[in-house]
């Protein structure tokens, strides 16, 4: 494997380690893959909504951005690890291809997934609220 990054390259985002402290929608791996957003409206809106849902979240910081990409940090709030989050905006495919990964540690005992599918869910709501 590679060594990893942060960013985007040929489309794609870092892929994940073997340890169990990483969930991303553009893994082969079955153990670590989840399904990746639609797009709501246009990039920026798209853009839009999941920096206000980053924006929101205790202890995360956007560090990254441009027009397809966003980079955030967790700090958990017990240790004070560091997660990072991204997300790729596939504007040809009208996708959000995300990756949420521990930097330390082998196991995250299920945090990293947790945060994804409440994030998905958070824009899957706010997205159904705005066309209400």
């Amino acid at each position: 494997m590679s060594k990893s990054y942060h960013g985007v390259k040929d489309g794609q985002l870092a892929e994940c380690p073997n340890s169990p402290n990483c969930v991303s929608t553009q893994t082969e791996k079955s153990d670590k893959q989840m399904q990746p957003l639609p797009f709501t409206g246009d990039l920026a809106e798209t853009r839009r909504r999941l920096k206000q849902i980053l924006n929101d979240m205790d202890r995360t910081s956007i560090e990254m951005e441009t027009d397809t990409y966003i980079h955030a940090i967790v700090t958990t709030k017990l240790l004070r690890f560091k997660d990072d989050i991204e997300f790729y905006l596939d504007e040809q495919e009208g996708l959000v291809h995300f990756r949420s990964a521990s930097r330390v540690g082998y196991s995250d005992l299920g945090v990293n997934r947790k945060r994804m599918e409440n994030i998905s869910e958070l824009y899957q709501r706010r997205n159904e609220e705005e066309k209400a």
